[in-house]
């Protein structure tokens, strides 16, 4: 019998997404039809899927702009059939305070404050802390780029909120950019590295970000090893990101669990590693 996989998409309504979604669906379609599975698109506002033998949250686009819907469907995932990677896992990977967690472990993270108000008061003592002539402020919960400010000592700041986060500004990610190692089962797939635009500091393409090809070297294997070692559970599949701190040292910028963008383009398989990962966990 064919097995049967659900793939969270974003709410059809939301305009911001609607002429955007088809293209990726299509491809994880092609993608698991390779390996004898059918795909279907479940929009995550829905709720869990049924009738399927295993839901993706890969494309769950616009959760941010709903998060007490988003963390109140993990939390009450219970006996539906099995998210890939697991609820908890993706509720702890909502909040970027995750971060926090592996430095604890021992992960080399990119230096992050979460002030209880990313006020005057925060900015400032971040610009001490960090040592450094430019911060970036961006929400705890965000995805592309969604109100991420870049700073100079001196510059008007954002209206102060709760739920921010305060990182230094590194002059790497429009240089040797932003390195992303790709890991499925735990075993690494490929890699890309993203460069900002000149005077820019995001990555994105619709910013003007470049991205190429990237084999990692042993540092930067080693420290996507320490993240997967450190996560909650084993993960079906991993997008790891760091950067070249001030120290000249990478250090991770983010682990995306939830619903990455996963490059295959660079992937010598075209994703049938992927693939082949998620099927093992249903």
């Amino acid at each position: 019998m064919t097995k049967r996989l659900a793939i969270l998409s974003p709410d059809p309504n939301d305009p911001r997404y609607t002429t955007r979604v088809a293209p990726p669906i299509d491809g994880y379609r092609a993608l698991f039809n390779r390996l004898g599975v059918e795909l279907v698109a479940h929009p995550w506002v829905f709720g869990p899927p049924t009738e399927v033998d295993g839901v993706l949250a890969n494309l769950a686009w616009g959760y941010h702009f709903r998060l007490q819907d988003w963390e109140a469907m993990l939390k009450g995932w219970g006996d539906a059939p099995p998210l890939i990677n697991a609820p908890d896992v993706l509720l702890w990977n909502t909040r970027k305070t995750y971060l926090l967690d592996l430095a604890r472990a021992g992960v080399r993270i990119i230096l992050t404050d979460t002030p209880r108000l990313s006020d005057a008061t925060a900015v400032s003592e971040a610009f001490e802390r960090f040592g450094t002539a430019e911060i970036v402020i961006k929400p705890l919960v965000s995805a592309g780029s969604h109100e991420t400010y870049r700073l100079r000592r001196g510059d008007p700041l954002p209206a102060p909120a709760e739920d921010r986060m305060i990182q230094p500004f590194l002059s790497s990610v429009a240089s040797e950019g932003e390195l992303s190692l790709f890991f499925f089962d735990g075993e690494f797939s490929h890699g890309a590295a993203k460069v900002a635009a000149q005077g820019d500091f995001r990555v994105q393409p619709q910013f003007g970000g470049k991205f190429t090809s990237y084999r990692p070297d042993a540092e930067a294997l080693e420290l996507a090893q320490k993240v997967l070692a450190a996560a909650p559970q084993d993960l079906a599949y991993a997008r790891i990101d760091m950067l070249r701190d001030v120290e000249g040292r990478l250090a991770l910028m983010e682990l995306e669990a939830i619903e990455p963008d996963l490059y295959f383009a660079y992937a010598p398989d075209a994703g049938d590693a992927f693939g082949r990962a998620i099927l093992r966990r249903i």
